[in-house]
């Protein structure tokens, strides 16, 4: 049973319904105090347990520190707001994670109007849950919405594994080369009919293999290819055969020098290939959003140019996402609605960064987006599926893209 001043708490932070969100009391004490026997099954719980369980039980919730939802007091700053799950008996500080209590990462929220809406402040942890729990409901990602925010949290705090301090390349290599390179693997993922998902982990597991493997000049399309290998060995179903990857590199490459170099990429990076994609944050911040099909399909053109960028390599997944979603809106310009809005705001509550980084990606997307027209990615968003995005007017022109989001 929790004690009555935590329920109270809880009750008054928004963070919580008329189901529990979260009572590690009762569970820690059904784990260690063993049923032996069972009295009578009516009245209250505590009279089915014997008098030694209970005893113990109560001896649990004595020792064990009192652990809440809070929503903290909103640290307005020129950062946002900062919200946390604390435990009571440990310091608490912005970026703190400790491993073995309950404190999770902070989320940074984009400065966003909040401000003067003391009532909406209150009632953004419950919205945002809520809303995030539909989003990941609806994009199929799970199928029970119990672990649903806690799937969330894991996401925005994995994001920043494996991540890279520095977009400085070897010497021998340049962003021009790169930009090339991923140019022609964005090509063959749309030859071989891949999922977006396995563009996104096979351009992240290249970024890490230039900078952690010796690669010459002469193997860099092979790399490239046997990341997008590996990242479909992840994400895919049916995979190709390698002779038929070596046939698109005409046969530059035997079959040998092709597995040797799978060998080689999956040493270096220590089989570690877990990755938070940008593409899931950017579908989840526009299901919260409640953005239009163009918006969607603008954001997304803009995220996968994010790919043929070397500066954009040391910015978080969910950074990224939530600049295009960003710059999507303010190219399209759809008019604005009081619910829309609202929706907007909330979602605004989850980006992390602050507004100097958020404007940072959308000046290099913009600047991408007005240079694409020779670029494979151009190609792709320019068919009716994707609402010909990729010709937007709002693209033609860097500097009114510049001076829009200035």
């Amino acid at each position: 049973m929790r004690p009555l001043s935590s329920a109270v708490t809880m009750a008054r932070t928004g963070f919580c319904d008329t189901k529990p969100l979260l009572d590690l009391h009762k569970k820690a004490d059904e784990r260690r105090a063993p049923l032996r026997t069972w009295a009578n099954a009516s009245g209250p719980i505590d009279r089915w347990l014997p008098v030694e369980a209970n005893e113990s039980r109560m001896n649990l919730l004595k020792m064990e520190p009192e652990r809440r939802w809070e929503r903290r007091v909103s640290l307005q700053t020129s950062d946002g707001i900062i919200m946390g799950f604390h435990e009571d008996s440990r310091a608490w500080s912005p970026g703190k994670l400790i491993a073995e209590g309950c404190v999770e990462d902070p989320v940074l929220l984009y400065p966003c109007g909040l401000q003067g809406l003391p009532s909406l402040q209150v009632l953004v942890p419950s919205l945002l849950r809520h809303e995030i729990e539909k989003a990941l409901e609806k994009l199929d990602v799970i199928w029970d919405r119990t672990y649903a925010w806690e799937m969330f949290l894991d996401m925005m705090r994995t994001q920043t594994q494996n991540s890279l301090p520095s977009a400085d390349l070897p010497r021998y290599f340049t962003n021009a080369t790169r930009g090339i390179l991923v140019d022609w693997l964005i090509q063959v993922h749309e030859i071989m009919h891949f999922q977006d998902e396995t563009l996104y982990l096979a351009i992240h597991l290249l970024n890490r293999s230039l900078r952690l493997i010796k690669v010459t000049t002469a193997n860099l399309q092979l790399l490239g290819m046997v990341c997008l290998f590996i990242a479909a060995k992840k994400e895919e179903c049916l995979l190709p055969e390698v002779s038929g990857l070596c046939s698109l590199m005409d046969h530059t490459y035997t079959k040998h020098q092709f597995l040797r170099m799978e060998r080689k990429v999956l040493s270096g990076l220590k089989f570690e290939l877990s990755y938070s994609q940008p593409l899931h944050f950017l579908l989840i911040f526009a299901s919260v959003a409640h953005c239009s099909a163009l918006v969607v399909w603008m954001a997304r053109y803009l995220l996968e140019l994010s790919l043929l960028e070397g500066q954009c390599v040391v910015f978080l997944p969910a950074q990224l996402a939530g600049a295009a979603l960003c710059l999507a809106r303010q190219v399209v310009q759809e008019p604005t609605t009081p619910e829309g809005e609202a929706a907007w705001c909330l979602v605004s509550s989850i980006h992390v960064g602050s507004e100097a980084t958020l404007m940072k990606i959308m000046h290099i997307l913009a600047s991408a987006a007005a240079k694409a027209q020779t670029c494979a990615t151009f190609l792709k968003f320019s068919s009716p599926e994707t609402m010909h995005v990729s010709r937007h007017p709002g693209l033609k022109n860097a500097s009114s893209l510049l001076g829009v989001c200035s």
